[in-house]
């Protein structure tokens, strides 16, 4: 059976999106709706109550927003752990490479992206994202997009109880995976549709730091053929930049010299020192 846990913003999650999940998955399934309307839990604290609540045997943590495209998706994830006992985590959306440098998982060349998803914007533009995919009904990834994630359920793993928030579950969720030796994967076969974007805001740039001190121990992760260590200065000036213009100068001067001992010399450093001090 399939436990979908959502953690809603209202009491109740729409009609129509009940409708839409009992109409397409396709297999036996329990709906559990962690009530968030309060904003009492953080999002790693809802979902820990949700697995606690759960009795399926695979886990399935969506975003209230989203809409299936896919018939009988329940029966695609269930396929796809059946096939394979090493899989513990699948997604819609991921990267096959991680920095330890701080980053988005989406801080990569596109061609280590794996995306199928129906995404909206602010306007009301909606654009059909397709990248990375393949023949294969699944890829290794270092980790997934938070808006789908199927996990196969393991006692032993939760969503962290040291960060809070509602920024980088995800990662958080996808690294656990990786550190117990299950494969990380995303899938081709499951199409949806989201209505919002994430926001990348002062919380976000706090939580990315404290997860990556988190799991410096298993970072960085490559499930492709790039030479990460151009991502790896890519990556952390990109961010370097980002936590100045959030006025986070201590986090970035923290930071700056873990870039110096990747790239010594670098014009980078001399527009980092001219931004640090205006």
């Amino acid at each position: 059976m399939l436990s979908i846990i959502i953690c809603s913003r209202e009491k109740k999650i729409k009609h129509e999106l009940a409708e839409n999940i009992d109409k397409t998955i396709g297999t036996e399934y329990e709906l559990i709706i962690v009530d968030n309307s309060l904003n009492s839990y953080s999002i790693f604290e809802a979902y820990n109550y949700g697995i606690s609540q759960s009795n399926g045997n695979y886990l399935c943590f969506i975003h209230d927003d989203i809409f299936f495209h896919t018939q009988n998706w329940g029966n695609v994830i269930e396929n796809i752990f059946e096939s394979d006992s090493k899989i513990g985590l699948v997604g819609v959306a991921g990267a096959k490479i991680k920095t330890k440098m701080p980053s988005a998982w989406w801080d990569c060349n596109d061609e280590n992206l794996q995306i199928n998803i129906i995404q909206h914007f602010s306007d009301k533009i909606e654009e059909h994202w397709q990248k990375g995919l393949t023949e294969n009904n699944t890829t290794s990834v270092a980790a997934i997009d938070g808006v789908f994630m199927a996990a196969r359920k393991d006692a032993e793993i939760t969503f962290s109880t040291e960060l809070k928030g509602f920024h980088n579950y995800d990662l958080n969720f996808s690294f656990e995976y990786q550190k117990k030796g299950y494969k990380v994967v995303t899938t081709k076969e499951i199409l949806l549709e989201h209505y919002s974007l994430g926001t990348l805001n002062k919380d976000w740039y706090s939580s990315t730091i404290r997860l990556h001190k988190l799991y410096k121990e298993i970072l960085p992760i490559n499930f492709s053929n790039t030479n990460i260590k151009k991502i790896e200065f890519k990556n952390g000036s990109k961010f370097i930049l980002d936590l100045l213009s959030h006025k986070m100068k201590k986090e970035a001067l923290s930071l700056w010299f873990q870039l110096i001992w990747l790239k010594p010399k670098s014009k980078f450093h001399f527009k980092f020192l001219n931004q640090f001090f205006k």
